[in-house]
């Protein structure tokens, strides 16, 4: 109980909007297919969010606009920072209370082909009951739908686990599927059973951000977070 509230409260003093911890039983074949016996050989896992500033989400339609572009990569690479560094913390004092921790970087590739993280931010925060999938394969939050960003410390400690994963709540809205430049989203709903290529197709993306023109490299587009009604909503 102690080693709970002392990362929990941690987590608060630094900044995160969202805690929770996940029991990675039910997804072990799938972390073990994406990240490997490194990051499957743990049991838990911290999940932590921090919201992007909702003003800045909030002008994503107005991308084309340089200031919107360069506004929106730097509190993306910001928040990413400061997920990083709490996780790091976090992984400090679990390792002092003699357990392992191994803090996953909020947004490293590990497979170029799969275009995936070694492992899965979203994964671990729907098995702590944060949120759900959605039909963006982005996690879905009640409180700011999908404008959050997420880290995480994988560990053997034995922390209290917070939830479990939420029911989908996106019912017949297709914001996200029909908002997208590229038409990247089939609009087909989270199936725990189903590879995300079922939903996703994450190369349409890829080419659109790094592939279009000249200016490239300040391209954005984030409209399928900036468009879900649960992160709209006042």
């Amino acid at each position: 109980m102690q080693l709970d509230y002392q990362i929990r409260i941690m987590a608060e003093h630094e900044g995160a909007d969202f805690f929770g911890v996940a029991d990675l039983s039910r997804a072990n074949e799938a972390i073990a297919d994406q990240g490997g016996a490194i990051c499957a050989q743990y049991p838990k896992a911290i999940s932590i969010g921090i919201t992007l500033p909702q003003a800045i989400v909030d002008e994503l339609p107005n991308r084309d606009n340089r200031a919107v572009a360069v506004n929106y990569r730097h509190a993306y690479d910001i928040t990413n920072l400061r997920l990083d560094l709490l996780t790091s913390k976090l992984g400090s004092i679990i390792q002092q209370g003699g357990y392992k921790a191994l803090p996953v970087p909020a947004s490293e590739r590990f497979d170029d082909k799969r275009i995936c993280a070694v492992f899965s931010h979203k994964l671990a925060a729907n098995l702590a009951g944060l949120g759900w999938i959605g039909k963006s394969c982005l996690l879905i939050t009640p409180k700011s739908g999908p404008r959050v960003r997420w880290a995480t410390v994988l560990t053997d400690a034995p922390l209290i686990i917070t939830g479990e994963p939420m029911e989908v709540q996106c019912g017949e809205c297709n914001e996200c599927v029909e908002i997208c430049p590229v038409s990247a989203f089939t609009g087909e709903p989270f199936r725990e059973e189903e590879r995300r290529e079922k939903r996703y197709d994450a190369k349409k993306c890829e080419e659109y951000l790094y592939n279009t023109d000249e200016d490239a490299e300040w391209t954005v587009c984030g409209l399928c977070i900036y468009v879900c009604p649960h992160g709209r909503k006042k």
